[in-house]
């Protein structure tokens, strides 16, 4: 019971690996290679930084982040808590000030017993230690070159992005304003603030897009044939056509500016960023054009013409194994069975679908190590489906996959109404997952399930 684990990677998916080890009572070391080597992406040393979004996806029980988030508080997720405390508004959305997330992580795992924290880079896999490796999306280059040494295989390609993050006393309230989508969320006026276009002032932000100047790429940049599809940047979807972005980031649907009593033409919304609302990104703006260039184009935007700009977006590498040639649905790489792999490098994508595939890592790892038959969740839990997926999928096709309701199974009757459906979707999910925990002998599980404000979370 008390061998020692090693755990590769201080993201959300080697920080929930290590403390599930932790709290089985396996002696792990975590390996974070920050502040000693950057990434260029980070900028602190916590554990658990989100360098991207800072949302975790919808949290409404019938959508596909909703349904993976309910199945994550149900196997007791310690990074489901730590971001639930360090929640700010955003409607239907689960968003957390990034700096007290990480920074509650961080102290959380330090203060762990039976977790060492090591601040070094691994350069080679260990030899027959148990250990799982979740290096993320910005594995280092050395890190890269031993785990394409170990499996064999070519590493693929796509690009993760950074939105811009604006000051929130620079945004022109007298032309944007504050709301939610169809009024969703609490009474305060809403958790997004949205700034409105016309279709003379949308058109001139397109054609700045259109001809805006990019960071030049690198050679295998330019030869990669999957070329930013997993996160397309504005500028390329301004250039696949003048209403691309009116039907995607910048849809207007469900908002009226009360400042014309219509409802505009395209409209660009801003998240809040931290618990304060001093910060507020720009929602699915990712972008590769030049940060001078970058800031004129934002200023465009109705609201924005004064912004302070506190991070300009960028775009960067996201690496990830070919997980069907390689993985089992329980993360456990095919050729050795006491080494396993976790979070964005499996190609899943998001920031609770990661942290669930350290979860599965861990466990599966603990059961091993215990002589436990491994385990993997029902395909009709948003959880088992999205392991499935990643592992199971024709190999030469795959490409990164989100939790989505797409990936489930049918349901065995044909429901014609969308919310029904998605309905019928997470009750089935809850069920499954519920019964297949209920059967696992696992103690800390089960301790989870006994907490009686879950069961009324299940009940409901």
């Amino acid at each position: 019971m008390n061998q020692r684990v090693t755990v590769i990677g201080g993201g959300l998916a080697g920080c929930e690996a290590a403390w599930q080890l932790a709290e089985r009572g396996h002696r792990t070391r975590l390996y974070e290679m920050r502040p000693q080597r950057s990434t260029g992406a980070h900028v602190s040393d916590r554990l658990a930084e989100l360098v991207c979004s800072n949302s975790l996806g919808s949290k409404l029980p019938d959508r596909a982040t909703g349904i993976l988030q309910a199945e994550m508080k149900m196997l007791g997720s310690l990074l489901m808590r730590c971001a639930e405390a360090a929640s700010v508004p955003a409607g239907g959305a689960l968003a957390v000030d990034r700096l007290q997330f990480a920074e509650s992580v961080t102290e959380t795992l330090n203060l762990h017993p039976n977790i060492e924290v090591i601040r070094e880079e691994v350069t080679e896999l260990p030899g027959d230690a148990p250990t799982i490796v979740a290096t993320g999306p910005l594995t280092s280059p050395a890190m890269t070159q031993a785990i394409a040494r170990y499996t064999g295989e070519d590493y693929l390609y796509f690009y993760d992005a950074i939105s811009p993050i604006v000051d929130a006393g620079s945004i022109n309230m007298a032309r944007a304003f504050s709301a939610n989508r169809y009024g969703r969320g609490d009474d305060t006026g809403g958790d997004y603030i949205n700034c409105p276009m016309d279709k003379d002032q949308y058109l001139r932000f397109v054609r700045a897009l259109q001809s805006a100047e990019t960071i030049e790429l690198r050679d295998f940049e330019r030869e990669d044939p999957n070329f930013f599809e997993g996160c397309v940047p504005i500028e390329q979807l301004a250039k696949r056509g003048d209403d691309t972005l009116a039907f995607g980031p910048m849809r207007p649907v469900g908002l009226t500016d009360p400042h014309t009593g219509r409802r505009p033409y395209a409209i660009v919304q801003l998240r809040q960023d931290n618990l304060a609302g001093t910060l507020y990104n720009l929602v699915g703006f990712q972008t590769n054009i030049r940060w001078k260039q970058q800031k004129e184009i934002l200023r465009l935007i109705p609201g924005l013409e004064n912004a302070e700009f506190i991070r300009m977006g960028q775009m960067h590498r996201n690496t990830f194994l070919n997980a069907p040639a390689l993985l089992h649905a329980t993360m456990q790489f095919r050729q050795k069975s006491n080494l396993y792999f976790a979070g964005q490098i499996t190609g899943v994508e998001g920031y609770v679908g990661n942290t669930a595939t350290g979860y599965i890592a861990a466990l599966n790892l603990s059961r091993q190590l215990n002589g436990l038959r491994e385990w993997a969740p029902p395909q009709e839990t948003m959880l088992g489906a999205l392991c499935h997926y990643v592992t199971n999928c024709p190999p030469k096709a795959f490409q990164p996959m989100k939790a989505n309701l797409g990936i489930l199974p049918s349901l065995t009757v044909k429901i014609k109404n969308k919310a029904q459906r998605r309905r019928a979707y997470a009750e089935r999910a809850r069920s499954a997952m519920l019964a297949a925990l209920t059967d696992l002998d696992d103690q800390v599980i089960q301790a989870n399930l006994e907490n009686s404000e879950l069961k009324q979370h299940v009940e409901t």
